[in-house]
């Protein structure tokens, strides 16, 4: 895949062109609608979110200094923390008490800011756990092969497609825990779209990644979006942001205090303050 400039996100957003720069803003066709969701520990608000909407087939980014409360809301969302008040839906589906595997079965599956790669397993053994529903997972089918073989090399040509799209063939047999940081990312990403999500939820995709993968990993992302996917991702890097973002949603201490396309965020007066809290000489303009 070429390594050629992005072009301006502004140029990448007509959906978002009438749409409101405020807090909560509705959106013409939200796959993801959050309501109320909020989560306290020890009484303190780790995410109060009065109302999010996700444009179905975008790329949106969800940032915020450290703390903010963006992991917390991944997690509520993907069924791997629980609410104390609040509902979301996902592509019409009621998705509040839905739990995680359930939740990839409807379509959205999310990536960790630690990568999830069983490391004594090898690459193409993570890919095809990363499968859903399969026969040979089942407790009376698993000692007969025969039941199972079939859809099993299904499974393994599905992952063999992957690995080629994201570069890895040549290292199909290595152990997961022998990859670089920047490697492991990419196989998340290509684990994750095992099941052929709708949506899919990237937490730090640039954690540890060399610049070497970075211009690699932003055209993945966009290529899920060119694919009729939806990405929502939470990013420190602003650089990313701007590069690929449609739309930007901000959270700090657990609210969403601004959204818009990023050229409008990065002069936002309330991000602005948020971020000086935490980060000092912190660019959000963007390059």
């Amino acid at each position: 895949m070429s390594a050629d400039p992005l072009p301006p996100s502004s140029s990448r957003s007509p959906v978002f062109e009438s749409v409101e720069t405020v807090p909560g803003v509705a959106k013409p066709d939200p796959i993801l609608i959050a309501s109320g969701v909020r989560r306290t520990f020890g009484g303190l608000a780790a995410v109060d979110v009065d109302r999010v909407e996700v444009q179905r087939n975008s790329i949106t980014a969800l940032i915020g200094p450290n703390g903010a409360g963006k992991t917390t809301f991944f997690n509520l969302l993907t069924g791997f923390d629980k609410v104390d008040t609040g509902d979301w839906t996902f592509d019409g589906h009621p998705m509040r008490g839905v739990a995680p595997h359930k939740t990839a079965k409807l379509g959205m599956v999310r990536t960790f800011q630690l990568t999830k790669s069983l490391t004594r397993l090898s690459v193409m053994e993570n890919m095809r756990l990363g499968a859903p529903q399969q026969q040979g997972e089942r407790f009376w089918k698993a000692p007969f092969r025969a039941m199972w073989k079939d859809e099993e090399s299904q499974i393994t040509a599905r992952a063999e497609q992957l690995l080629e799209r994201f570069k890895m063939t040549h290292m199909r047999d290595e152990y997961a825990g022998a990859l670089s940081g920047g490697q492991r990312k990419l196989l998340e990403m290509a684990r994750a779209l095992m099941v052929n999500p709708t949506m899919i939820m990237l937490d730090e995709p640039m954690a540890g990644v060399n610049p070497a993968l970075k211009q690699s990993l932003l055209q993945h992302i966009v290529s899920l979006r060119e694919e009729g996917r939806t990405v929502l991702f939470v990013e420190h890097d602003m650089d990313m942001v701007h590069e690929i973002a449609e739309w930007v949603v901000v959270m700090a201490e657990g609210r969403v205090i601004a959204e818009g396309p990023p050229s409008v965020i990065g002069a936002n007066q309330a991000v602005i303050d948020a971020y000086l809290g935490a980060h000092q000489n912190i660019d959000l303009g963007g390059t």
